[in-house]
C-alpha cells in the first residue's frame, strides 16, 4: 500500500500518513524551495540591515535599522505601503464580486461543452503575456483610446476621461490580470459541494437567495479565502501594472524597490522595503490562514 490509514479518536475521520519510502517524492520540491525561495528570501532580510552602501549587494554584517527607520519616518515611504495595501483590498474585493458568480455559473453547469467553453474563455487571459495585455488596455483606455474615441464621437463628453494614469486605471489593470486567479480558486471550492444539501433546501421552502446566503456561500469559503489571499499578494507585489497603467505616478512598494535597487543601486534600503513587503504578504497568510479556521470549520 502507498500509505497507511490510521484512526485517532473514537469518531474521527482515519487520517493517511505516507509510508517513509514516499518522502524521497518531496526532495525535489523542497530543494528548489530552499534554492529559489528560502535562500534568496533570507539574503534579503539580512542585507536589510546592512547600512546603505550604493552598489553593495552581498551581506556586510554592519547590523543597523536605518533602513527600516527611514522607511516609517518619511512620509513619503508609509503612504505607499497604505497605497499598496488599499490597491490590493480594493482589488480583492472587486475580483470576488466579478468572479464569483462566474465561478457559480462554470461549477453548477451541467453540460459539459459549455462549462469547458467558459473555463478556456477564463484560461484564454493568461495565455498572452501582462505586458501585451496591458498595452492592449491602454489601447482601450488612453486620451486618444478606443473608449474616448467613442464617448467623445457620439458627444457624451467634451473632453478625454482620466482612465489611465491614476489609481483607477491601475486597479482595472489588476483586476484584468488577477481575476482568473480568483475564478479559479473558487470553481474548485464550488464544486466540491454536494447539490444534494441546494436540493434539500430548495425542497423545504427556501428561495435561491436562502440557499446562497446559508449553504453555498459559508461552503465556498474556503476558496474564497484561498482566491482572496492570492489575488491580495499579487496586487501588492505587482511592478509592471502600476509602472503601466498608473505611468509612474501611482507610486507603490514595488515601484520604490525598483527605484531604490535598479536606478540608485541602495540594495540595503530596497531590501528593507522588500521584506515590508513580504511581512505584508505574511500577515495577510495568517490572517488567512485564522479565518479559515474560525468560519469554515478548520479546514486548513
Amino acid at each position: 500500500m502507498a500509505d497507511t490509514a490510521i484512526s485517532i479518536g473514537g469518531g474521527r475521520r482515519p487520517r493517511r500518513v505516507l509510508r517513509p519510502a514516499l518522502w524521497w517524492l518531496v526532495v525535489p520540491a523542497v530543494l528548489f524551495l530552499l534554492l529559489f525561495f528560502l535562500i534568496p528570501v533570507a539574503s534579503l532580510f539580512a542585507i536589510s540591515f546592512d547600512k546603505t552602501a550604493s552598489g553593495v549587494i552581498t551581506f556586510q554584517g554592519d547590523f543597523t535599522l536605518d533602513n527600516f527607520q527611514r522607511i516609517f519616518s518619511r512620509a513619503l515611504y508609509f503612504e505607499a505601503i497604505g497605497r499598496s495595501v488599499g490597491i490590493g483590498a480594493v482589488v480583492t474585493v472587486i475580483c470576488l464580486i466579478i468572479g464569483y458568480p462566474l465561478a457559480f455559473v462554470i461549477a453548477r453547469t451541467l453540460r459539459p461543452g459549455a462549462a469547458t467553453l467558459l473555463t478556456i474563455l477564463v484560461l484564454s487571459a493568461l495565455q498572452l503575456d501582462m505586458v501585451i495585455r496591458l498595452y492592449g488596455m491602454m489601447v482601450l483606455m488612453g486620451d486618444n483610446g478606443i473608449i474616448n474615441t467613442v464617448l467623445m464621437g457620439v458627444g457624451a463628453i467634451d473632453r478625454p476621461l482620466p482612465l489611465m494614469y491614476n489609481i483607477f486605471g491601475v486597479i482595472v489593470g489588476l483586476v484584468q490580470v488577477t481575476l482568473p486567479f480568483m475564478i479559479l480558486s473558487l470553481i474548485g471550492a464550488i464544486k466540491s459541494i454536494n447539490p444534494s444539501l441546494e436540493e434539500a433546501a430548495r425542497s423545504l421552502g427556501s428561495t435561491r437567495w436562502h440557499v446562497m446566503r446559508t449553504i453555498t456561500w459559508p461552503l465556498s469559503l474556503p476558496g474564497v479565502y484561498a482566491g482572496t489571499l492570492l489575488v491580495f499578494a499579487l496586487a501588492i507585489s505587482s511592478y509592471v501594472v502600476p509602472a503601466l497603467m498608473g505611468g509612474w505616478k501611482v507610486i507603490t512598494l514595488p515601484i520604490h524597490i525598483y527605484q531604490q535597487i535598479a536606478e540608485v543601486g541602495r540594495w540595503q534600503f530596497g531590501a528593507a522595503i522588500a521584506s515590508i513587503l513580504f511581512v505584508t504578504a505574511m500577515m495577510a497568510m495568517a490572517l488567512y490562514i485564522l479565518a479559515l479556521r474560525r468560519n469554515a470549520g478548520g479546514r486548513v
